[in-house]
């Protein structure tokens, strides 16, 4: 399990996945305000600065109970939030966990949730020392599929109407990821 006061710091190439601090508010708060960024998140985007706050302080909560991990997705080049990437319901026994992630709409299409989920995918499995990963994701978010199935994830379910969002019901495909089916795409192409 992870120890110390914060998150350790995992590099890539062009992004690093660490701690989130304080002087992130305001990146948190543009990442989880943008309607159709979170159009396929689990709750509403945030309607202002406080949400973000609360947020954190949230994160900050759950990391000092060993219970969530969110990790802020940072470039390189200026250390500037651009995502997070979350492992939780973490169940040491059985070695699996779940992970969600979400990237600030400015950066989508460009490989940076790839190259920082390729990064937490290897730490979840040679650190953390996981079996397995899973993920739930909307049946309408294509993108966040694609992603998934580039990694070897396999579609293992579909659970109609889980979650509630802003008075929608929404349906969830439930994914899984063996450390054995990662194998072969461990080394994401990052360029």
């Amino acid at each position: 399990m992870i120890q110390g006061e914060k998150l350790p710091v995992i590099e890539s190439s062009r992004v690093r996945l660490r701690h989130i601090e304080n002087a992130d508010i305001d990146s948190l708060y543009d990442i989880f305000s943008d309607a159709e960024a979170m159009r396929f998140f689990g709750s509403p985007p945030f309607v202002e600065r406080a949400d973000a706050v609360n947020y954190l302080a949230d994160i900050n909560e759950n990391f000092q109970k060993k219970t969530l991990f969110q990790w802020g997705i940072a470039l390189n080049s200026d250390n500037k939030i651009i995502g997070t990437s979350t492992i939780f319901s973490v169940d040491e026994r059985n070695r699996r966990a779940e992970i969600g992630y979400a990237l600030n709409r400015e950066f989508w299409g460009k490989g940076y949730i790839t190259e920082a989920l390729n990064s937490l995918f290897r730490f979840a499995f040679e650190e953390l020392k996981l079996h397995r990963i899973e993920a739930d994701v909307d049946p309408r978010n294509n993108a966040s599929i694609k992603i998934l199935e580039k990694f070897g994830f396999q579609k293992e379910g579909y659970l109609r109407e889980r979650w509630i969002v802003q008075g929608e019901m929404q349906d969830a495909f439930f994914y899984g990821l063996l450390k054995s089916d990662l194998k072969h795409i461990i080394y994401v192409n990052q360029e």
